[in-house]
């Protein structure tokens, strides 16, 4: 019975979606109120008829109703409730409904927190959403129906992928979604204002908190899938560039472009069309990834099972969306207003110049994702581009970046002059000449010891500029903790981000220049050197639990000769997936981690052993958790308010404290 309430649930919100697709963008260009609230509450009733399905199949999973197909394939009766949820999503079908159901959440919120929109922009707005949202729930009742019956009824089910019964993965899917999809509202809101031919500070500031929260949510799940990957699949790294991965980046970085290009525009009324093209284009991006993952294109440890007809309906997805919006920025895009120019030494400047790289950034990692895939589509050759490729054309870019990172939020809106910030720059050379010299001195690596000093040197920019929001050395101390109250969420968002970014380049620049690995084939007894460590193969046990066989490998780390700690890691088999895991041995020491994984081997052989030495891997998922700290606060400034009232047109040239 709820596999059927739910079944009905979707084909009622597919119809609801259409009707919202339609009613409110014929009443926007009528101009008639009746027909535009239609659209709110379209998208309230969308919301809830998506959320009944999903309770439903929650329903199913939790109840071990393996009548239902989907539940048979990916449920067991005895599986911890946790891994009952997520195992709602842990498969194409649910995940898909997930996806659909943060899309109608999003669409429910504009009427919710829109009150004050103008009521052809929200009605446009909704509208757009409402055609996405008529797309997927297309797609899922067409090709990826998560309540069909099986019939004969097994007495039990399959389980859950074993990779995927971790409590990291229960939550990073919700939060990767939260972000992917969050960027919608960012290309509803700009399909909507190319159509009105208004795209000013006012929208700007509307646009701001949703972008704000999509960024942070996406920022906060692939971190979550970097520190799951990082100990559950056993390979010793945070960052594999694999294609998947690769896909939810692209988005990152054209939404942190967009967040920056808001910024100018609410200020200065500048980069109307840019920020429009980001924000049709970082929802293109997340619908790319969607593509990516589900049709089997890529080659990846994350894809989901290969359809081909699930493919061509996103891609015809993906095209109607993406191509539609781009030619109605071609059409449109003239009629939007541009701003006052500014000098290239200025905020605005230093701002265009932090897209610029952010821009040729994603350039860099969408064709090393995607060529392999150009390739093998016109030829008969394969081809694989990994780390290497990466580490030359995306590394270089970054590191461009976080230098101008750490001079750009001293400049003034409109014009500065570089000389006029020449004691910061002698105090910051002196700064980075220091730290370079004792970085090279203990770790013997230029590349390394200039990397670092880079990230002190964002640090202390970030450190200068917020000083002067509280006009550090310029009032009493207690005149600055009196201003410190008084900041906007905004000055603390920013102050977190960019020392976020500082910390996880510390981490990142330690990982890859000082980190060290070493792998071999050890009988009980030996060991292996890793840096000034050694791993000295002590144990061997075989075994049985619950669903799987183990071969569990107990490792002991010393160094000069004392005993650091012993190391426990796993290989397991599930022989009703047929299907193998790792689980890393794992201990953190003085900011390092030292790890080992086991591989195949046996008794007479010997077994493979990975041994890895990570210092400061941990500062990487710290700054990152910083950065998406930032974004949250952010949203608590009275300024970015979703209800924020249309102020009148402002003529004051903003500050550089601003």
């Amino acid at each position: 019975m709820l596999a059927e309430i739910g079944q009905i649930s979707l084909i009622v919100a597919l119809l609801i979606a259409v009707l919202q697709s339609v009613m409110p963008m014929l009443g926007a260009q009528k101009n008639d109120p009746r027909l535009m609230a239609i659209g709110d509450r379209a998208a309230t009733a969308q919301f809830l008829c998506v959320a009944t399905a999903f309770a439903c199949l929650t329903a199913v999973f939790v109840g071990s109703d393996f009548s239902v197909k989907l539940a048979a394939q990916h449920s067991h009766s005895q599986k911890p409730l946790l891994y009952k949820f997520s195992g709602v999503w842990g498969n194409h079908e649910g995940s898909m409904l997930l996806w659909v159901l943060i899309l109608s959440v999003y669409g429910a919120l504009v009427p919710m927190f829109g009150k004050n929109l103008p009521t052809t922009l929200k009605a446009r707005a909704l509208s757009v959403q409402g055609m996405i949202s008529v797309g997927f729930l297309a797609f899922i009742l067409f090709t990826s129906n998560p309540f069909l019956r099986l019939n004969p009824v097994p007495l039990d089910g399959q389980g859950l992928n074993p990779i995927l019964q971790d409590p990291g993965l229960a939550f990073h899917p919700p939060l990767l979604y939260l972000g992917y999809v969050g960027f919608s509202m960012a290309f509803s809101f700009s399909v909507a204002a190319l159509i009105e031919g208004r795209v000013d500070a006012v929208w700007a500031r509307w646009l701001r908190p949703w972008v704000l929260l999509a960024w942070s949510f996406l920022t906060a799940g692939i971190t979550l899938g970097s520190v799951w990957a990082y100990y559950e699949l056993g390979w010793g790294g945070w960052w594999m560039w694999d294609p998947v991965e690769n896909v939810s980046f692209l988005p990152w970085l054209v939404g942190t472009a967009l967040l920056h290009s808001i910024l100018v525009l609410g200020k200065r009324h500048s980069m109307a069309n840019w920020t429009v093209l980001l924000g049709i284009t970082a929802f293109s991006l997340s619908l790319i990834g969607t593509f990516v993952v589900r049709s089997g294109v890529l080659t990846s440890v994350h894809s989901f099972a290969v359809d081909p007809a699930r493919g061509v309906f996103i891609l015809i997805l993906l095209a109607l969306a993406t191509g539609g919006a781009l030619t109605l920025y071609a059409v449109r895009s003239h009629t939007l207003r541009t701003g006052p120019s500014f000098g290239l030494v200025s905020k605005e400047g230093g701002l265009v110049l932090n897209n610029i790289l952010l821009i040729v950034a994603t350039t860099t990692v969408f064709l090393g994702t995607f060529y392999p895939l150009l390739v093998e589509a016109f030829s008969d050759s394969k081809i694989s581009v990994g780390a290497p490729y990466f580490d030359q054309t995306f590394a270089p870019i970054m590191l461009l970046l976080i230098g101008f990172m750490g001079i750009g939020p001293l400049l003034s809106w409109r014009t500065d002059s570089i000389i006029a910030h020449k004691k910061h720059f002698v105090f910051a050379c002196v700064l980075m000449v220091i730290i370079t010299s004792l970085t090279f001195f203990f770790g013997k690596s230029i590349l390394g010891a200039l990397s670092i000093a880079l990230a002190a040197y964002l640090a202390f920019g970030t450190l200068v500029a917020f000083g002067r929001k509280l006009k550090f050395g310029q009032v009493s101390l207690a005149q600055s903790m009196k201003l410190l109250r008084h900041q906007s969420g905004s000055a603390f968002g920013f102050f977190f981000a960019h020392m976020g970014m500082a910390i996880a380049m510390v981490g990142i620049t330690a990982m890859s220049v000082w980190g060290a690995e070493n792998a071999g084939v050890l009988k009980i007894g030996e060991s292996l050197k890793v840096a000034s460590y050694e791993y000295k193969l002590e144990t061997i046990d075989a075994g049985r639990r619950d669903n799987f066989e183990y071969l569990q490998a107990g490792v002991a780390v010393s160094k000069d000769g004392e005993l650091l700690s012993t190391l426990t890691t796993e290989r397991r088999f599930y022989p009703i997936r047929n299907m193998v895991t790792s689980e890393a041995g794992i201990r953190v020491r003085q900011s390092a981690n030292l790890y080992v994984g086991i591989g195949e081997g046996n008794q007479n052989d010997g077994w493979i052993i990975r041994a890895y030495y990570h210092p400061y891997v941990c500062w990487i998922w710290i700054g990152a958790l910083f950065m998406a700290f930032a974004g949250f606060i952010s949203l608590a400034d009275s300024r970015l308010r979703f209800t924020v009232r249309e102020p009148a047109p402002a003529t004051a040239i903003p500050s550089a404290a601003e």
